[in-house]
Order: structure tokens, then sequence, then C-alpha cells
């Protein structure tokens, strides 16, 4: 039997013809590596555009309640717009998401120094996270893509050569499905998430202080000065953070909280009370157009952060300038810090063991005018 690509929508295989996701090549790094854009889609007419140069998330269209589709994530028309310094506009993000304090942490009595990217601490990976590297492109589908990629041993200072693996999915049912995996063939941690930017009334079109949230949470991780985790998983019970019942996000984000001094907004890490694919984690709705997000995850942890530090300066797809709140970020994961938090679920990985975990974005409407 042959296996022989006729273009980028279809694939023989033996006598079955296969439909691929489409692609094109979207540029090249200053290092001269090609990077390709794919795009999956729905039945429906849900769309996502993803490229290989980290994993990027570049649009997600989805129907408004009158059925007109809409780019609801930020981000840039051009691939140069993601070489600029981050704010990890849809990035897939590793080898550890969120932050691990005084950029360290011991494993097996060794300690691992990483870099200093967050003023003391480690951000998103380090210099050059996940999101800046060439993932390899396997299209599964032509709602399906698998993205590959080798983390060597060593590479931005975490132990063992890590092979992570991301399928992204457009669902029937208009989700955005993302399976996580990844082995090691020494021991280390791991912690992948995606950091898009929701804006359910479309890219740059205002705030997202009207919508309105829920979080299946009563608890989280309050955070010292420099956004690191004390350790403790306090109650949300009569604070600006109880969104186990719909709150509009606006409505005490500016509230005399020390926790949204630090972080000039909401930016922490909830506990989830159920994690799984059966029970909603969180819920976004826009009051504008009804467009609903929900998130469902094997995750422990959800990050939700306002993007507090947008400041106008970033011009985005058509120009659009992204100011502060412009965008919420859902980031499913395990906690932040957790290398160093004996007390967190763990975040570590051994040979022969796999990481997996999966986070849905399920888009949907309301009736309501």
């Amino acid at each position: 039997m042959f296996a022989r690509k006729l273009s980028s929508w279809f694939l023989i295989t033996g006598f079955t013809i296969v439909a691929l996701a489409s692609s094109k090549p979207w540029g090249k790094t200053p290092a001269g590596e090609t990077v390709d854009l794919y795009t999956l889609r729905n039945a429906k007419g849900m769309e996502a555009n993803i490229s290989t140069y980290g994993g990027v998330i570049v649009s997600l269209k989805v129907p408004d309640r009158a059925g007109k589709l809409g780019d609801v994530v930020l981000g840039f028309d051009d691939f140069k717009g993601y070489l600029l310094p981050p704010p990890y506009f849809g990035a897939l993000i590793g080898r550890y998401g969120n932050r691990i304090g005084h950029a360290q942490f011991t494993l097996d009595g060794i300690v691992h120094h990483l870099a200093k990217n967050d003023g003391d601490n480690t951000l998103h990976g380090g210099l050059r996270g996940f999101d800046k590297v060439i993932w390899k492109a396997t299209s599964l589908s032509p709602t399906s893509l698998q993205l590959t990629y080798l983390s060597k041993d060593g590479e931005e200072g975490f132990p063992g050569n890590l092979s992570a693996k991301v399928v992204y999915t457009v669902t029937p049912n208009n989700e955005l499905r993302i399976d996580y995996s990844a082995t090691t063939d020494k021991d280390t941690v791991v912690n992948l998430t995606n950091h898009s930017y929701f804006n359910l009334a479309g890219e740059g079109q205002g705030d997202i202080l009207g919508d309105e949230l829920t979080i299946n949470a009563d608890r989280y991780t309050p955070v010292d000065k420099g956004l690191i985790p004390t350790g403790e998983l306090r109650s949300v019970k009569g604070t600006p953070f109880d969104f186990t019942q719909p709150h509009v996000i606006g409505e005490r984000i500016n509230a005399n909280d020390q926790q949204l001094v630090f972080a000039k907004g909401y930016d922490q890490n909830f506990v989830l009370n159920h994690p799984g694919l059966t029970t909603v984690a969180a819920k976004a709705r826009d009051p504008k157009t009804g467009r609903i997000v929900e998130v469902l995850t094997t995750e422990p942890g959800l990050q939700f952060y306002t993007s507090n530090f947008l400041d106008g300066t970033i011009h985005g797809k058509g120009g659009k300038i992204y100011a502060k709140h412009a965008a919420i970020c859902m980031e499913t994961q395990h906690f932040p810090d957790s290398p160093n938090k004996p007390s967190f679920p763990s975040s570590e990985l051994k040979p022969g063991q796999t990481y997996h975990t999966t986070t849905i974005y399920r888009f949907s409407t309301d009736a309501q005018k």
C-alpha cells in the first residue's frame, strides 16, 4: 500500500481518501524556520487557525446569537507580531505554565535553576518556552491537528528529554478541545496550558468588564506581591473572588482587596471543586452578543486573568488597540509554584508515566436580546 499527499486537503492511504485540515506557509523565523498556519473548521462554520510557531491559536471564529461569526481571541494578523515580547496571545505554554518562585525548584535532591523572566521568578517556561518554538504538525482530519515537540534535557533549566504532544480539535458541538500529553526519560515537572485571550464580543471590541462570569471553585490560592502562591487555599466566600454564582467581572475588580492590588485586577489560580469533563469549571457570557464559553477540564486549577498588563501599546488584528481588560484568560493548569509547594497537587512526571490532561472550551449563545 502507499500513502501520497495530494494537497493540504486530502491524503490517499491504500484505497481510502482521508480529508485533512488545510494549511499554508505563514512566514519564517529569524533563524529561517518555516511557520505554517492550519485551519480547522466544523460543519457549523466554527473555525480555528493554529500556527506551528508556539502552537498559537491565531483566530477562533464562533457565532453570536444572530448567527454571525466573529473572532473571539486576541492576536496579530501577521506572524511577526508573535515574535514581539509576550503577552503570550493564544500560545501553548510549557514546560511549566504560570510562575515558579525564585526561578528554582528541588527535585530528587537536586536544585534546578531557571531563567528569571518575571522579576525574581520564572514565568511560562522561561526565556524560550514552548510558546517560542516550532512544533511539528500532523493533520489528523479537517477538524483535528496534532502538534509535537521534543524539549531536550536541560532546556530552560528543566531536567529530562520531554516529548510533548498537543491535539487541537474543533468538535461538531462548537467546542475547541485540547488534549495534552507528555513523556520523559528523567524525573521532571510539567504543566502545559493554553494562553488564549478571550473577548466574546469580538477581539478588539472594548473591554470585558461587563461580561458575566461563574467559576466552580470554593477556594483560591492567594499570592504574595510577586504573584507567587503563599501555599494557603483560601475560601472565596465573602470576597471579590466568589464567582460560585454569576457576577459581572467589573463589579468588584477595583475593590479594596490586597490580592486585587497585587495583581492590578484578577490574576489568581482557582481551586476547582470538581475537575473533569462532566462538570463546567467556568462559564463566561457576553450580554451584547450572547456568546457563551464554558470551560471543562481535568486539571485541578484555573487561572483567571483579566489582561491587567495590556496598556494600549499593542496593536493587534486590523490595527486594533488592546487596552487594559481587553480580554479574559482562563488557563487550566496545575497550581502555580507547585514544584515548591509539597501540599499542592504534584506536577512531577517520571519515566514510564504519561502526563495527560484535557481541556474543552465549549461555545454557545443565549436567546436573550
